[in-house]
This record gives C-alpha cells, sequence and structure tokens, in this order.
C-alpha cells in the first residue's frame, strides 16, 4: 500500500513540474527532430492564425457585470468591476488587449494568471497580466493553494525582484484543459509531435524552392572526371538557387540528365495540407476559418461558423465568466452579481433571418419594438409612440377558452324579453336589420 499511495498525490500537491503550468517539452524535442515549445509554434501560419482567431474573438465580445432584481437582470455599470472589466483593466490596457493577452496565454500555456490590485475595501481595482511560463503553483502545509512567480524588469506593478509568492485572493487564475484541475495543460507540449512535423515540412519547402525548385539530375562526361566535387559544386553554383533558370552551356560532350521529382517532394503539398488540419483540429477551429476552403460552400460556411460559436467559443467563455466570478466577487456579491460575455452578435445570421426571428419575437408578444431596435444598434421609439408595447395576435387564445367569444357573441344577439313585447305589441314590425324609417307594406 505503501506504494500506491504514492500515486494519487498531485491532485492534493502538485509538486511534479507535469502538473503545472511549467510543463517540460522533454528539451523541446519533436519526433520530427525540430525544437517544439510556445514561441517557435507561433512561427507556425496555421498556430498563429488559431490563436489569433481565438484570443480576438473573445477579446471582440462585449463583456458586463448584471445585477440580479426582482424584475429580472440589468447591467451593474456602478459596480466598481464594470470598468475594469467592459473598459480598462490597468492603466497601460484597454480591455481588448487584456483578454487578447490572457487568452493567448491560455491557447499556448494552457493557463492564463494576472495579479488582482485591490483597494483596503477588498475592491478590485486592477488586473495586470503575468507570464504563464514563469508562474508556480503549489500548496502550503495547511493545504492551501498560493502562486510563485519569477519577477523581471518588466514587472514593475510588484515591486520586488526575485520570486515573489501570491496567495490565491491575489491572482486570477484561468486553468484550461488539465488531470488535476488545478492547473491547464499547454496545447503546444501536448501536441508537440503535429506542430514539429508542420515546422519540418515548412522547413523543407522553402529548402527545396531556395534551391530552385528543380530535381537532383546526372551528368554524364564521356571520360574521366579528375575532381568530381568542384564539378557538381560548379554546377550547383552556377545554375540553382536564383540561377535556375539560366541556359546551361556543356562542353566536351558532357550531358545532363534530370531525374523525375521523387515521391517525398511530389507529397509536400499534400503533408502541409494535413498538418494544417490537424493543427486547426487542437485548437477546435473549422479549416476554413484558417484559410482552407476545399471543404466549405456557400450552403454549409454560415452553418460552421454558428458552431464554431457553439462548440469553440462557449467552452472558453465559460471558464472566463466561471473564473471571475470565483475570484474577483465576494461571497455576498456573489449572491446577486455576475458577469457575462455577450455572443448574440456572432449568432446573428444573415439580415433575412434576424428579420424572420425578430418577427416572430414581435407577434408572440415577447419582444417590443424597441428590444428590437436596440439589438439592431437603433434609437428607440417613444414610449407614448408604442416603442414598449408587447403585442400578440388576437385570434390566439387558451385551449379552455375556446369557443369563449362566440357564446359572448351569441348572448349579445338573444333579445331581451322587453325587447319581445314591444315588437309583438307592433301592429306592423319593422324588417329585422333594416335601417328604413318607414313601415313595411
Amino acid at each position: 500500500m505503501g506504494i500506491l499511495t504514492g500515486l494519487f498525490k498531485s491532485r492534493d500537491k502538485p509538486i511534479n513540474r507535469t502538473n503545472g503550468s511549467a510543463y517540460s517539452f522533454l528539451m523541446e524535442g519533436s519526433s520530427s527532430g525540430r525544437r517544439v515549445n510556445e514561441r517557435s509554434a507561433m512561427q507556425m501560419t496555421a498556430v498563429y492564425s488559431c490563436v489569433r482567431i481565438l484570443s480576438e474573438a473573445v477579446a471582440s465580445l462585449p463583456l458586463h457585470v448584471y445585477l440580479r432584481t426582482d424584475s429580472g437582470t440589468e447591467k451593474a455599470i456602478d459596480h466598481p468591476l464594470y470598468k475594469v472589466l467592459h473598459d480598462e483593466p490597468n492603466p497601460e490596457m484597454t480591455s481588448f488587449v487584456f483578454r487578447e493577452t490572457m487568452m493567448t496565454h491560455l491557447l499556448l500555456w494552457g493557463n492564463a494568471y494576472a495579479q488582482i490590485i485591490r483597494n483596503g475595501k477588498g475592491e478590485v481595482l486592477g488586473l495586470y497580466p503575468l507570464m504563464p511560463d514563469r508562474m508556480k503553483v503549489d500548496r502550503d502545509d495547511k493545504g492551501s493553494i498560493y502562486y510563485e512567480y519569477l519577477v523581471s524588469d518588466g514587472d514593475s506593478n510588484l515591486g520586488k525582484q526575485g520570486t515573489v509568492k501570491l496567495n490565491q485572493s491575489d491572482v486570477l487564475h484561468i486553468p484550461g484543459l488539465g488531470f488535476d484541475g488545478l492547473v491547464g495543460y499547454s496545447p503546444i507540449a501536448m501536441a508537440k509531435n503535429a506542430i514539429g512535423m508542420a515546422i519540418a515540412t515548412e522547413e523543407y519547402g522553402a529548402s527545396f524552392f531556395a534551391n530552385g525548385a528543380t530535381p537532383s539530375g546526372i551528368l554524364e562526361y564521356p571520360g574521366t572526371v579528375k575532381d568530381p566535387q568542384a564539378m557538381r559544386e560548379s554546377w550547383s553554383k552556377g545554375f540553382s538557387g536564383s540561377n535556375s533558370h539560366k541556359v546551361a552551356i556543356l562542353e566536351e560532350g558532357m550531358k545532363y540528365t534530370p531525374i523525375s521529382i521523387s515521391p517525398n517532394e511530389a507529397q509536400f503539398l499534400e503533408t502541409r495540407k494535413f498538418q494544417i488540419n490537424e493543427i486547426a483540429r487542437i485548437f477546435r477551429v473549422p479549416p476554413h476559418m484558417v484559410g482552407d476552403l476545399e471543404k466549405s460552400s456557400f450552403s454549409n460556411i454560415e452553418q460552421q461558423s454558428l458552431e464554431f460559436v457553439k462548440y469553440t467559443l462557449d467552452p472558453w467563455v465559460a471558464r472566463w465568466e466561471q473564473a471571475i466570478v470565483r475570484r474577483l466577487f465576494s461571497e455576498e456579491e456573489k449572491k446577486k452579481y455576475y458577469v457575462k460575455f455577450n455572443v448574440d452578435g456572432l449568432l446573428r445570421g444573415d439580415y433575412q433571418s434576424r428579420m424572420n426571428g425578430y418577427a416572430i419575437g414581435r407577434q408572440n408578444g415577447w419582444m417590443s419594438a424597441n428590444d428590437i431596435r436596440e439589438l439592431e444598434n437603433l434609437d428607440h421609439i417613444p414610449s407614448e409612440e408604442g416603442g414598449d408595447l408587447y403585442l400578440i395576435n388576437g385570434n390566439m387564445l387558451p385551449l379552455n377558452r375556446a369557443g369563449a367569444f362566440a357564446g359572448d357573441r351569441v348572448k349579445e344577439e338573444e333579445p331581451n324579453e322587453e325587447v319581445l313585447e314591444v315588437e309583438e305589441s307592433n301592429e306592423k314590425p319593422k324588417r329585422r336589420g333594416s335601417d328604413r324609417t318607414h313601415p313595411i307594406p
């Protein structure tokens, strides 16, 4: 049992480097022989594109603080955290830049950290991003989680040098996918072989075209070549690279026989294309968003964009929202306040689809004219002109009221007893429904 008990301590005390954001790349090597880390991976166009798409998408979403009220919810504009999240997390960054930076850390290192600056009342005054590769997560003797951060010269907000210990309340931590629930693993480290192969393929292509994209060949000479190496170097210098299209002049019966392109070179483009899809699969980004339109068409590209919001962005947004509420709100505030990213703008669809949806909401009474105009960024119609009215179709009513109007109409059409007595006393009654004022002969 002593051996087995040691296997289940990573969740209680993540001291192993593989349980933290400082996940080791094993000398950053991959099966392709290329070095892969977070920074070298960003030099791969597919990785850069996926990280940029996701980080800019999260950063561009409106982020608001909401207050729960008896009548529903409303924006808590007066809350101190509203300006920090919506406008300016710190004097050096806008909200867009802050969230873009944090999301980039989350996609590359699997964790995003930010130092929380509070005043004497405990209110959040600012958020400063911290580099994940310099952060260590651990537990103290009492089991409480703490953070150790290696400070550099650029981290002026910490005001210290060396290693700084931060409490949980001082760090906004957004973890990605991980095995222990405390810290996330780097997607780049987990997929280093796929990314390494893409880098190797790209380097091979660069070398291939640097040599003029010409296949190897054979120089035939009828006599004996005294210095083959010098002849090979002379040929390469004169007819490869930028000189690949020059006309070659052969002397003394020399003959050049080109060799057809090798199978490896023939599969070069196919390999590069597959690796782009492989990287897009890692980040769950639709291929058409990274430039691969082979399987996209006018009929399915809109649906792929909607699936990107539902299955790619929504999980990231949920991580952000829950981490912010958990760390930046007090226990009392959590009962009344919450934060939410507004993704409705990405789900709007085309103009015709939006108008049809608005018409259904308007006719069924759960949207007013001003509700629709607000979603379309139009000015409100004054309330006295009916802008806030909620309308429904008059021909729709509950099932238990079916026939009620018909019954009421029958009762209205039935003459009362007094009318009957008057009509019986007249010698010449008037025709029912007639507008004539003289008797009928």
